[in-house]
């Protein structure tokens, strides 16, 4: 077996009219008036909201944009051209004012990893709650723009974004969304923008994921669709066997971030 990038392929027409037709369904079943989105100047953001356009027309989509006073001014910037290119409103909402105050009201932690970390998962939080204000007053569904490949190793703050009503594109890995946002006209600039969640300054996807999403994603196929051991991944791919088995401990290592709380009936 030989795993690239051509096992990653998809037929993107395809993958277009299903994932509109599930918008459709959730938002038509649930009685919703239309749906609520962050756009983030990113991939991700950028397709769901495409698609929502796509699936329910302009006037039924929001998009909220929520930089912090790190974000970088072209994402800010990227968010609004592409709302107005899909002709969708918009909501502006600086969180700055709102950071400062929890971190106002909070102990001072340490300078240290952990720190961080907690810091940027309250951003990631509160980014959450704009989301889900805006979507009670408008009797709307709050959209996830969570992929595949993010969601396999945990790559998303639990109750932030990784919280959301309903998920379009947690099926595509993320050179999948990547080449789905090129084939209905995200602009490229958006496209193939290296992925950040901007979370504190300088924070990089590459800095935290263990191989750059090309690799992962072949990675990712061999484990969960072929389901081969990480070993033969390794053969298949030519990617050191080490590099494979910290993608399967992260997956291992944050399923709790994937199933619902345990509880003793569970």
């Amino acid at each position: 077996m030989e795993l690239n990038k051509n096992s990653v392929k998809i037929d993107l027409e395809e993958a277009e009219r299903v994932t509109t037709q599930f918008i459709r369904s959730v938002i038509y079943g649930s009685g919703a008036s239309g749906v609520v989105i962050g756009l983030s100047g990113g991939v991700d953001s950028g397709l769901a909201a495409a698609l929502c356009v796509r699936a329910l027309g302009p006037d039924k989509v929001l998009g909220v944009i929520m930089p912090a006073a790190f974000t970088p001014t072209q994402d800010v910037e990227d968010a609004f051209e592409h709302a107005k290119t899909l002709g969708i409103r918009t909501e502006f909402v600086d969180v700055q004012g709102i950071l400062k105050s929890f971190f106002k009201s909070l102990k001072k932690g340490r300078n240290n990893e952990g720190s961080r970390i907690a810091r940027a998962n309250i951003l990631a939080r509160t980014r959450m709650v704009i989301l889900y204000y805006y979507a009670n007053i408008n009797n709307c569904l709050v959209v996830g723009t969570g992929d595949r490949s993010e969601t396999l190793i945990g790559y998303f703050t639990k109750y932030g974004d990784g919280a959301a009503d309903f998920f379009p594109i947690k099926h595509l890995y993320k050179t999948q969304v990547r080449e789905l946002a090129k084939y209905i006209g995200v602009p490229e600039k958006i496209a193939y923008k290296p992925s950040s969640p901007q979370l504190y300054p300088g924070h990089k996807v590459t800095d935290e994921i263990p191989i750059d999403y090309d690799k992962l994603d072949v990675v990712l196929v061999g484990l969960f669709d072929y389901k081969i051991t990480p070993t033969e991944v390794s053969k298949a791919t030519g990617i050191p066997l080490q590099a494979v088995i910290e993608v399967q401990d992260r997956y291992e290592r944050t399923e709790h971030k994937r199933v619902m709380p345990p509880t003793i009936r569970s």
